[in-house]
């Protein structure tokens, strides 16, 4: 017996149990709750510094932040808000950008805007926390 053409002997659960057309929805979603979740106390510890930093001489402070469990802390919370903030932008252009050609290029752009980001505070927490 055979199928007309154009029609399928496939299920509705058959067609759709490949993860969607991304194959990456799952992920996306748990990866940006999951650092939603590790910026919590790390956003609170991070605000306590500025607070404890904040009045204090140049010298002070950075005596302060080059201290390896405040460096510490500043350059994962600096890690986990850079990749939080590209998960989000990236579902923002995803799903506002209709164009392939832009919505290709703003994705590369915040893959670099946000790699860049991370990478230069990280830097900053590196050079102070060694004493640069």
């Amino acid at each position: 017996m055979s199928t007309p053409s154009g029609t399928s002997m496939r299920t509705a659960r058959r067609r759709v149990s490949g993860l969607g057309s991304a194959r990456s929805g799952t992920e996306h979603f748990w990866m940006q709750r999951v650092t939603a979740l590790a910026n919590i106390p790390l956003l609170l510890v991070f605000l306590g510094i500025l607070i404890a930093v904040a009045g204090s001489t140049y010298e002070e402070a950075h005596a302060l932040l080059g201290r390896p469990f405040v460096a510490i802390v500043m350059a994962l919370a600096l890690i986990s808000v850079t990749n939080h903030m590209r998960i989000g932008m990236q579902v923002v252009i995803e799903d506002y950008v209709h164009a392939e050609g832009p919505k290709v290029v703003a994705l590369i752009g915040n893959i670099f805007f946000c790699a860049a980001v991370g990478l230069a505070g990280v830097f900053a927490v590196l050079k102070i926390g060694f004493g640069g």
